[in-house]
């Protein structure tokens, strides 16, 4: 398919504009216009060097709008330097350009942006309706941050962790518009896998894989939420799971253990249990334990104690949740279910009751009110 191809080849061709000396903000532009020309003319024919042929392209159309800018009028003499017709060079800029990206000068939604932009080849109004914005919101958000990022050297080192946070945004904002972010955030992830050799890499691929397979169970025909517990495993993709677990195995197996590493080991142990009563919840505290000793996130310690509760009982979870900052997200919630679990309905619908008041979206509140209600029903029936 010619649009899976252009995206492909996006990241290469930008890389090799920026190398010739364009700035990032006009290179961008330049590989756009060439996408847009390669839509329009491919249908009758597919070159025989699509690369090839969208360098020349996106370099005429750089150099022609290089041309019209009074101010960048010194930069005419690069026409003499116009490449001849012929294969382009083999060169992979695509690491570079994650990394451009993913600036630490840029906020998350502008690097989640530029990212799908100009590394993931989506236009920018597939862009705004995957996030629900108006088209013209999200030109401005794009504008700024390849201004941002104009001055930065190409050849800067740049953060793989920063990347790989950057990707996950992207993926954990799943599916909205005709673009479906957690696929593409996977596909790009791959992309980055090729490009560079990290075992962080390789465990952000394994958890969303295996994540990405339970997405057709986390929720009910009428749209509300299904707990992990309820949900139809044999729907699961079985064939995500096996790829997930062999990646993280393998970066595993060298000894560098990242965050990421550990959060796909704990979705791995969810997806191998046949059942959600023959869950390793022993396992899971004890990678719980290792991700609280790389991150020393809260979010991490209050997962910790849902995993608490089910490996060694409802009150030792409470105990473990009654060390953590009650105004944290989500916290509420996870107090109902353990006073659920423990036999205390009147303390679990009124804390589930609570939590609905407090949950960011719709979805959730829903389902919260839900359990609320099921519990007082259970308590006067």
């Amino acid at each position: 398919m010619d649009e899976v191809l252009l995206r492909s080849l996006t990241p290469s061709v930008l890389g090799i504009l920026v190398r010739r000396g364009a700035d990032f903000a006009a290179a961008e532009d330049a590989v756009q216009d060439a996408l847009v020309e390669a839509v329009r003319v491919w249908p009758a024919g597919r070159p025989r060097d699509p690369k090839g042929w969208l360098v020349t392209v996106a370099w005429r159309r750089f150099l022609d709008a290089t041309r019209s800018d009074a101010a960048r009028r010194r930069r005419e003499d690069v026409v003499d330097e116009e490449p001849a017709p012929g294969p382009a060079p083999a060169v992979d800029d695509t690491l570079q350009l994650y990394f451009l990206c993913a600036h630490p000068s840029l906020t998350p939604s502008s690097a989640v942006a530029l990212t799908l932009r100009a590394v993931g080849g989506l236009t920018t109004r597939q862009i705004a309706r995957a996030y629900l914005v108006p088209e013209a919101t999200m030109a401005q958000r794009i504008s700024r941050a390849k201004r941002t990022v104009s001055g930065v050297r190409f050849d800067h080192p740049g953060d793989v962790a920063t990347a790989l946070r950057v990707l996950y945004l992207v993926f954990n904002e799943g599916y909205s518009g005709d673009v479906d972010l957690a696929a593409e955030a996977i596909r790009l992830t791959r992309q980055l896998a090729a490009a560079i050799d990290h075992p962080e890499v390789a465990g952000l691929l394994a958890l969303m894989l295996l994540h990405h397979a339970r997405r057709a169970t986390r929720t009910a025909p009428d749209g509300s939420l299904v707990p992990l517990a309820a949900q139809d495993r044999g729907r699961w993709d079985t064939e995500s799971i096996a790829e997930g677990v062999r990646i993280l195995q393998a970066a595993l197996a060298r000894d560098r253990l990242g965050e990421f590493q550990a959060q796909a080991a704990i979705a791995a142990l969810h997806a191998d249990a046949p059942t959600a009563e023959e869950t390793d919840w022993v396992q899971i505290v004890e990678w719980y334990d290792e991700l609280t000793r790389l991150t020393d996130s809260p979010v991490v310690r209050l997962n910790r104690a849902v995993a608490v509760g089910e490996a060694d009982g409802p009150r030792a979870g409470l105990a473990a949740l009654a060390a953590l900052d009650g105004s944290l997200p989500r916290h509420t919630a996870v107090a109902a279910y353990l006073h659920e679990r423990d036999g205390d309905l009147a303390t679990a619908a009124r804390m589930y009751a609570e939590a609905a008041r407090k949950a960011p979206d719709l979805a959730e509140r829903d389902h919260l009110t839900r359990q609320a209600a099921r519990l007082n029903a259970r308590r006067t029936g």
